[in-house]
């Protein structure tokens, strides 16, 4: 059984800061592609940013330069640091990974949800 447990968000003004933890545990073989989407009420959810197990990160055009995101490999953890937060970055904020597990006698990459993680800010 593999779970991700999401942490750090919370209620924080304009032009403040956050860090969210995405951690993966249980029976993992190794992790890929680690990814953050957000989902705001009455919209989809959305990729936010993502980084695969050699680094390389991709970003949504409205986070560029104020998100961060990175991983440690070591810890089975990706983080997200987001400055200069705007009010509409608000929403619940999810942790997504693909997860090497055995399936009996054969490795398989199984993509995982973690179960979110509200951010809010205010105006």
């Amino acid at each position: 059984q593999v779970q991700l447990v999401e942490s750090g968000g919370k209620l924080v003004q304009a032009g403040g800061s956050l860090r969210l933890s995405c951690a993966a545990s249980g029976s993992i073989v190794n992790i890929g592609a680690m990814a953050w989407y957000r989902q705001a009420p009455g919209n989809e959810r959305g990729l936010v940013a993502s980084i695969t197990s050699f680094g390389t990160t991709n970003y949504v055009d409205s986070v560029k330069g104020r998100f961060t995101i990175s991983r440690d490999n070591a810890k089975n953890t990706v983080y997200l640091q987001m400055n200069s937060l705007k009010p509409e970055d608000t929403a619940v904020y999810y942790c997504n990974a693909d997860i090497g597990v055995w399936r009996g006698v054969k490795l398989g990459l199984v993509n995982y949800w973690g179960q979110g993680t509200q951010v809010t800010v205010s105006s």
